[in-house]
């Protein structure tokens, strides 16, 4: 072989590509977003271990290299929910007085986060934890409870005679009439959207 021949088998060589493995961060992102891609398909079923990895391509073992558990999957996708809500609420609440018009505008935000996200409506409603670990159905038990503190906060300011009582009632009514308009999204195959007659909705209870 002559020395340009040489030179053209180090190009050939040097060109091949080659594989670029993930960082760490990378994959445990990719593993969370195919997670919740899956639970976006409509009347999915309960995800394994098994069907994520196939679904990402790779093998069971290499989940559990960036997640102790199915559960800790589960709950970082817990974690995002619970940040956006409380994400969401402060745009409401450092913009909008406190009254009716503050909670009937988180209702409607946290309504909007579930449309826009299937998967994570999912999450919320609980059915993407059935026969998972029970600490993630009382992780979202907890986010409900924060958003219903935060609409009676919201409500304290009704003129009523009984402005607390009354705030309670009322934050109560607003969460189970959130939790009834994720159900009916998730349950529908993602077709009812939450933001249906949503204002017309809202002024009923409110």
């Amino acid at each position: 072989m002559s020395e340009h021949e040489d030179n053209n088998a180090e190009v050939t060589e040097d060109a091949a590509p080659t594989r670029k493995r993930p960082r760490p961060g990378e994959r445990r992102l990719q593993i969370l977003q195919t997670l919740a891609a899956m639970l976006e398909a409509p009347g999915a079923e309960r995800v394994t271990t098994a069907g994520l990895a196939a679904k990402i391509g790779v093998s069971e073992a290499a989940l559990y290299r960036h997640f102790a558990s199915k559960a800790q999957m589960f709950e970082a996708l817990i974690d995002f929910v619970d940040q956006s809500v409380i994400g969401l609420i402060r745009q409401v609440t450092d913009r909008e007085p406190v009254g009716p018009n503050q909670a009937a505008r988180i209702v409607a935000l946290l309504l909007q986060f579930a449309e826009k996200n299937p998967g994570m409506c999912r999450v919320m409603t609980g059915d993407a934890l059935v026969l998972e670990h029970e600490r993630l159905q009382e992780r979202i038990n907890l986010l409900f409870d924060k958003i219903e503190s935060q609409l009676r906060q919201s409500l304290k300011g009704l003129t009523t005679d009984t402005p607390t009582a009354d705030a309670q009632v009322a934050a109560s009514v607003l969460v189970a009439f959130m939790q009834g308009r994720l159900q009916r999204f998730a349950r529908s195959g993602f077709k009812r959207l939450p933001s249906e007659h949503l204002q017309a909705a809202l002024a009923r209870i409110l």
